[in-house]
């Protein structure tokens, strides 16, 4: 499993992920995953979805302890994990702790869940979620059994930890608890929780959702083409907040926000606008996450539509600059850990990563027009190499004329 600076995440949506929308379908395509610079595979739930007033949810859990028979059965799991650990990958479940589904066996324990005043089991407070049934975390033999069933999927299936979905929702003194618990099986975990407090960072997790800097990406490529600088400024506030040798996810795109009916390509305004907000993304900090079929620049109606799979054939012109991206930040110690020194621009995202005796100079246009951009002082008259095509140069006078969302991405 690698250290948690070094993991590229890839979020796969089982049921648009291939024409047979299972888990061996999965496997079938951990080449494919791998070859675009991946090394930590996320499934979304792989569990049975409830039916008592189930929206079809994969979050609505019927049972904690069983595979979706959609999806095929524990051997598909065991062999798809396997699978990718023979390649030096690493799979990681998606575990849902705030809720059940209202056939989940676990209802039969009334104690185990909250309770309006009248002792009726309650949907999740403050929420639109009435297809589950929220969990009471008052209750410790809930925690056990949670404990427990986290624990199986480590040892059954030997995965490589969890994204834990609405951990802000959690007590943080439950996930110690857990997490300790985790830790004592002997595994080298990744352990991503689906929130942006600090807190859980402090509980033990390694990687929190980069929230705040989504928002900032898509204020300034979106329609209120906002101030290019406050991406730097939200990635600082995240660096400020978090403990030494934790980090936060950065995407521009995952599940939530295909459900709301919007894919990168239409969030950035095309492939070059999406490529650019991902060159800023996966340079600026944090573990990089990459959403089912982004990188060929899907729909957002084809990953949630179950009637469709992605087709792994169209634009192979964004396929090629994913991996060219990834690949480099991979190999960039720079990249993954190095300082950070940002050159405020309103329309062009410039900053330095340092590690040692590695620099690398990011330059991106945020607009869908030219923009000439005039080079920050301290970069004036320097020289850089080409990071994503190698053998090219650029060198930096006083302006530098960019395409709409042109990029750059500079090494010394």
């Amino acid at each position: 499993m690698p250290d948690t600076k070094d993991v590229a995440m890839y979020e796969v949506n089982i049921s648009a992920f291939s024409s047979t929308k299972n888990l061996a379908g999965v496997t079938s395509r951990l080449d494919s995953i791998k070859a675009l610079g991946i090394n930590t595979v996320w499934l979304m739930p792989t569990y049975p979805v409830g039916r008592l007033k189930s929206f079809g949810s994969p979050y609505c859990v019927m049972n904690y302890l069983q595979v979706n028979p959609s999806f095929g059965t524990l051997g598909d799991l065991r062999t798809l994990v396997s699978t990718a650990h023979s390649k030096g990958m690493s799979v990681i479940l998606d575990w849902v702790a705030d809720h059940t589904s209202w056939d989940n066996p676990w209802i039969a324990n009334k104690s185990w869940y909250k309770q309006d005043g009248s002792g009726n089991i309650i949907a999740p407070p403050g929420t639109t979620y009435t297809d589950v049934a929220a969990l009471n975390y008052n209750s410790a033999d809930m925690r056990k059994a949670m404990i427990k069933a986290m624990k199986y999927w480590v040892l059954e299936a030997n995965i490589d930890g969890y994204r834990c979905d609405y951990a802000d929702a959690i007590p943080t003194d439950f996930w110690s608890q857990a997490i300790d618990s985790l830790n004592h099986t002997g595994h080298k975990l990744v352990l991503l929780s689906e929130g942006s407090r600090a807190a859980n960072l402090s509980s033990g997790f390694a990687i929190n959702f980069g929230w705040n800097f989504y928002g900032a990406v898509v204020n300034v490529f979106g329609s209120g083409q906002a101030n290019a600088s406050g991406i730097g400024s939200a990635n600082g506030q995240d660096i400020s907040s978090i403990p030494s040798g934790t980090y936060m996810l950065h995407f521009t795109d995952n599940h939530d926000y295909d459900n709301t009916g919007a894919a990168p390509l239409a969030i950035y305004n095309g492939k070059s606008g999406s490529l650019a907000a991902f060159a800023i993304t996966i340079n600026m900090g944090g573990v990089p996450l990459v959403y089912s079929g982004q990188e060929v620049g899907v729909s957002a109606n084809q990953v949630i539509n179950q009637n469709t799979s992605i087709n792994w054939s169209s634009n192979p012109d964004l396929l090629a600059a994913y991996k060219k991206l990834i690949l480099f930040r991979n190999t960039s110690a720079a990249v993954k850990a190095g300082s950070v020194t940002l050159f405020n621009d309103p329309d062009v995202v410039v900053f330095e990563r340092i590690s040692g005796a590695e620099t690398v100079l990011v330059i991106a246009n945020t607009r869908n027009k030219v923009i000439n951009y005039a080079v920050a002082p301290g970069l004036q008259s320097t020289n850089w190499n080409d990071a994503l095509n190698t053998g090219n140069t650029v060198s930096l006078q006083t302006n530098l004329s960019l395409q709409p969302y042109a990029y750059y991405v500079l090494k010394n």
